[in-house]
């Protein structure tokens, strides 16, 4: 499925049903944005015939899954950058590719996108914008893409600080699973945005003809955004690795000390277990004052004292 958005010589906005080939002509006057959801083979003959893309770029952009990147081909810039969006548990990345050409922009993404959305919007609404061109388009694209991190690695940090918390407090396996999830969110995170700061950067330098120098600043603007992003997803990567290993030492820790008061209990059972065993014995043994009747209450003083002897050695030893 795909919208085409098109302006002839500074009008307003339409949305047109097809592409037409004269508008992709070198001299046309029209600007044109082809927005691809969920795209499918079908789809294909509109890449690679209408527009002419090149092979390798059409087989990129209809792949489910690109690192951020950024490529050229004759008259065509390539670009795959990543949004970010809530979801159960957690947040999800997805890829939009970029194709951009002289008076074109064509995006290609898997499920609904808020910043295209928003765009489409935009450029309804300010036809003047539209008329800046393909490149000013995809950057403020670009500049929503970023935008949409904050919130989810703001909600990252607040985790990541209430399961510092538990940790320290009474960590159980529940605590564990969910601190395992947030590090494999905060991986994510920065796996996408460190070579995606590296693409934007080209663009902010540019490298890239295709880039004037009022594109370049506000391209250096998105980059400084994804400079905090990657650096953040960085130390909340240091934060969730030093919070597992907090929580494996405190929970040997408790397994230490629960294996000492069992040790120690085994202990101060073993001559009491002697005693018993003496006792329980059908053979003569010494008689000890009172009578019959008072011997078992002599063994359980016995018992009794050795117990508390061994209870104050081992706190004199600081083993308690």
């Amino acid at each position: 499925m795909y919208t085409v958005l098109v302006q002839r010589g500074g009008g307003p906005v339409e949305q047109a049903g097809t592409v037409e080939p004269r508008w992709l002509e070198p001299d046309a006057p029209e600007v044109v944005w082809v927005d691809i959801e969920a795209p499918t083979e079908a789809d294909r003959a509109l890449l690679a015939d209408v527009f002419g893309f090149h092979e390798l770029a059409v087989e990129d952009a209809l792949s489910e899954i690109h690192y951020p990147k950024i490529e050229t081909y004759p008259g065509l810039l390539y670009l795959i950058l990543h949004g970010i969006r809530p979801c159960e548990g957690g947040f999800e990345t997805q890829d939009v590719d970029f194709l951009i050409g002289r008076n074109y922009l064509v995006t290609v993404h898997r499920g609904p996108s808020r910043s295209i959305a928003a765009e489409r919007q935009t450029a309804v609404r300010r036809p003047e914008l539209f008329a800046e061109g393909p490149m000013s388009i995809c950057q403020r694209i670009v500049h929503h893409l970023v935008d949409h991190y904050g919130p989810e690695v703001d909600r990252l940090e607040a985790c990541l600080e209430a399961i510092e918390t538990e940790v320290f407090d009474h960590a159980g396996p529940e605590t564990l699973r969910e601190l395992l999830r947030l590090k494999r969110d905060v991986a994510a995170l920065r796996r996408v945005t460190l070579p995606q700061r590296d693409a934007v950067a080209r663009l902010a330098r540019r490298e890239l003809p295709e880039i004037s120098e009022a594109l370049g600043y506000r391209f250096r603007d998105v980059f400084d955004q994804l400079v905090r992003l990657s650096e953040e997803a960085m130390l909340l990567q240091d934060r969730a690795t030093g919070l597992v290993d907090a929580y494996l030492s405190n929970q040997s820790n408790r397994l230490n000390q629960v294996m000492k008061i069992l040790t120690i209990i085994s202990t101060i059972f073993m001559p009491l277990t002697v005693l018993t065993g003496i006792w329980g014995m059908n053979v003569a043994l010494p008689v000890l004052p009172g009578g019959p009747e008072a011997q078992i209450w002599w063994v359980i003083g016995l018992m009794g004292v050795l117990a508390a002897a061994m209870l104050l050695v081992f706190r004199r030893l600081r083993w308690l």
